[in-house]
């Protein structure tokens, strides 16, 4: 996989992180639409692009569901969130920058980042088994762990967890999320849920916290326990 381009290792990344959030009956393909939001770019390049993938054998096209990548595919964004996903870890855990600020620097280097280069940074960061917001790091052959979490909008009321990762990266929500102690590895009990997607009630160590439904969707858990 030595042969792609940044831009093509980029766009299998982001197929990956839009096929990882979505529901199991959807098989794991992922709109081009989608894909040309999260990326801003016009359909017509994502097209172009999702071409050249194909050719590659990197991913699948099916008309009227989406693309979905191959296991060469899958294998060669998992490298590429591994370069991503240390690179962030280095940047808060080596140079002092907030995990609000990383990810668009982390995607910058990443692109130019070397095996040899990648290794010594997660040795210099301590051989990190997640990102800053919580997404495991890929092993160097490409293999991920499975999460097992799930959605804090989906968990049931009157019960322990524990976050585990958090699904955004923009700066302004991450650092809400910092105020409001909703980062990776805090315990939290879920008191209740409003019907009709209504807020939350949570309890987060002895402060009690309302959050709405649209943030509990970008916060991932486990069970306490």
């Amino acid at each position: 996989m030595n042969d792609l381009s940044p831009t093509m290792r980029d766009y299998l990344a982001e197929i990956y992180r839009l096929a990882d959030r979505a529901s199991a009956d959807e098989a794991h393909f992922v709109s081009t639409s989608a894909l040309a939001d999260l990326l801003d770019v016009s359909a017509p390049a994502v097209n172009r692009m999702v071409t050249k993938l194909k050719e590659q054998e990197l991913l699948e096209h099916e008309p009227y569901q989406g693309i979905r990548l191959t296991e060469a595919g899958q294998r060669a964004a998992l490298l590429e969130l591994r370069r991503r996903r240390i690179a962030e870890v280095f940047l808060v855990k080596v140079m002092g920058f907030g995990w609000h600020e990383v990810y668009e620097e982390a995607h910058r280097i990443s692109s130019s980042l070397s095996a040899m280069l990648t290794e010594r940074m997660a040795q210099m960061a301590g051989h990190p088994t997640h990102c800053p917001h919580g997404e495991p790091i890929p092993s160097a052959d490409g293999v991920i762990a499975p999460s097992g979490d799930f959605l804090l909008a989906a968990a049931p009321q009157n019960a322990d967890y524990i976050i585990t990762r958090v699904r955004t990266r923009e700066s302004d929500r991450l650092e809400y999320m910092t105020a409001l102690g909703l980062v990776p590895g805090t315990p939290l009990r879920l008191l209740h849920t409003a019907p009709f997607n209504g807020p939350l009630q949570l309890k987060v160590g002895r402060e009690y916290r309302i959050i709405g439904h649209n943030l509990a969707e970008l916060i991932c858990v486990r069970a306490a326990g």
